[in-house]
């Protein structure tokens, strides 16, 4: 029969005797939310960009649809559009 050699019992600590969080732990937890808030600073700059290039890419989308045979209230349309969206991205990028 073989024989079990080196075997030992540990004892387990119970729930509530959890060691204490060092120092280090608390050092790289704020160093997380440091970095999370960086990164939602970013994403919300993105935002705005996103928005900016979003209505422009409209205004340009409605000339090439009114390119092949516009009519004079068409342009006056897509002129007060052009306007009025850039007035929008002027107020957004004040903020």
């Amino acid at each position: 029969m073989a024989e079990v050699k080196g075997f030992k019992l540990e004892a387990v600590p119970d729930e509530d005797e959890r060691p204490e969080p060092s120092r280090l732990e608390g050092q790289a937890a704020d160093a997380l939310l440091l970095a999370l808030k960086a990164l939602s600073q970013r994403a919300l700059v993105a935002a705005a960009a996103l928005f900016s290039l979003l209505t422009v890419a409209a205004v340009f989308w409605l000339a090439l649809t009114i390119s092949a045979n516009p009519s004079i209230y068409q342009i006056a349309t897509l002129g007060i559009f052009s306007a009025f969206v850039i007035c929008v991205n002027i107020i957004v990028r004040r903020r």
